[in-house]
């Protein structure tokens, strides 16, 4: 009978032991599976973009002026009426062509008058001469005084003297005469004519008769500002050897100068810097620069405006895109992972952008993971999973799979 309540207590007690071990079980296998959920939830998957360096290529646009090599103003050198015009607004001429004639009859006769003027006076030499020699023997016979010879030949070169003149004032009446016969004096397009046949004009004339100009080559004029101006500066004596300065035209960095036109499209040649202005203007804190253009299809004319394109390179800079910033009260911020894979928000300082992309100066170094999508769907200290180039990301329901490819710095 004792034999029998022992067993009875002894299986008693293993019922109840293993009642303990199983609650246990439970209860240790429930608060796996919760601690395990509550960190899936505290867990997302991102798209992130590992930091790198990069060669930044910025294009600046400068709006410039277009201006033909050769721009001469036509004007009257002497006054007169319009009496003729061989030319129209818009033609091609060749250099010495003529374009205008001023009414030269007054001109003739004012030549005409200083021919007659200047016969006079090779008469007068001509009597002074013979004057001259027929004194001489009377003298070397003393038939009358050295006086009369001195006064011979005073009169010779006075009449010498007044003939030279007289042929100056010939060649002043002829130059003028010619002048009134406008020529080209270089190659180019006529501009706009204003005056028309029967018009007065006149070297006082406060506008030109006309503007030729050579367009086969063009100056484009913009300015600088004084940073963009140090850059250029800086640039230009980098690419010197042996510490010397490099040349204007020798410089990569004005190798690639493109022009833009004012309907949008770009100009096939592209240009050069050539010449830098000696001084800082004052007042708008810019300095003037020259790009010189070939324009052998006569695209181009004076007056024209266009957009100037040049580019900055930026070598082993750190690019991030777009996208993966905020702003913030004039800030600018990217969540980035630290060592656990914990978001944290970085401040950054931007110095520029390219296309899509932000060239950071502070706040971010090589290496470093910065999240690119959903950043504002997490808080701080929320642990992710990084999301690299050809990880592929399924949604709850088993749809298809999508390629998210991770973010390069392309140029």
């Amino acid at each position: 009978m004792r034999l029998k309540r022992n067993i009875e207590s002894v299986f008693v007690r293993a019922l109840f032991v293993f009642f303990a071990m199983g609650v246990s079980l439970v209860c240790i296998t429930g608060c796996s599976e919760n601690k395990a959920e509550e960190q899936a939830k505290n867990e997302i998957i991102l798209p992130v973009y590992r930091v790198d360096t990069a060669t930044a290529v910025i294009t600046k646009d400068f709006l410039g002026t277009i201006e033909g090599k050769v721009n001469v103003e036509i004007r009257a050198q002497v006054e007169g009426l319009l009496d003729e015009i061989f030319v129209d607004e818009g033609d091609f001429v060749q250099k010495g062509q003529k374009l205008f004639r001023i009414n030269p009859l007054a001109y003739q006769e004012l030549l005409n008058n200083a021919i007659a003027k200047e016969n006079v006076e090779k008469a007068r030499l001509a009597n002074a001469l013979i004057e001259l020699e027929r004194i001489k023997p009377l003298v070397e016979h003393e038939v009358i005084s050295t006086v009369r010879l001195r006064k011979a030949e005073s009169d010779y070169e006075v009449a010498k003297a007044s003939l030279t003149q007289a042929s100056a004032a010939v060649a002043s009446a002829r130059i003028n005469l010619d002048f009134a016969t406008i020529t080209a004096p270089v190659s180019g397009y006529i501009g706009r004519i204003p005056k028309r046949v029967g018009n007065l004009v006149s070297g006082r004339d406060s506008e030109p008769i006309t503007v030729l100009t050579d367009v086969n080559e063009v100056y484009v004029y913009f300015s600088l500002s004084e940073s963009d101006f140090y850059y250029f500066v800086n640039n230009r004596d980098n690419s010197a050897g042996n510490g010397q300065r490099d040349s204007l035209k020798t410089s990569t960095f004005l190798s690639n100068v493109t022009l833009v036109l004012a309907n949008g499209t770009v100009y096939p040649h592209t240009g050069m810097v050539d010449a830098v202005a000696g001084q800082v203007n004052r007042n708008t804190g810019s300095v003037s620069v020259r790009a010189t253009f070939p324009n052998k299809d006569n695209i181009l004319r004076s007056g024209n405006t266009g957009t100037l394109k040049m580019q900055e390179t930026h070598p082993g800079v750190i690019l991030i895109p777009q996208e993966a910033t905020t702003e913030l009260q004039d800030k600018i911020f990217v969540t980035r992972l630290d060592e656990e894979q914990k978001a944290v928000r970085q401040s950054v300082k931007i110095s520029g952008a390219v296309n899509n992309l932000y060239i950071v100066n502070e706040g971010l170094k090589q290496g470093d993971m910065i999240i690119v999508e959903g950043f504002d769907k997490i808080s701080e200290g929320t642990r992710v999973t990084p999301l690299f180039k050809d990880d592929i990301v399924t949604d709850r329901n088993g749809a298809a799979s999508r390629l998210l490819s991770r973010v390069e710095p392309t140029l």
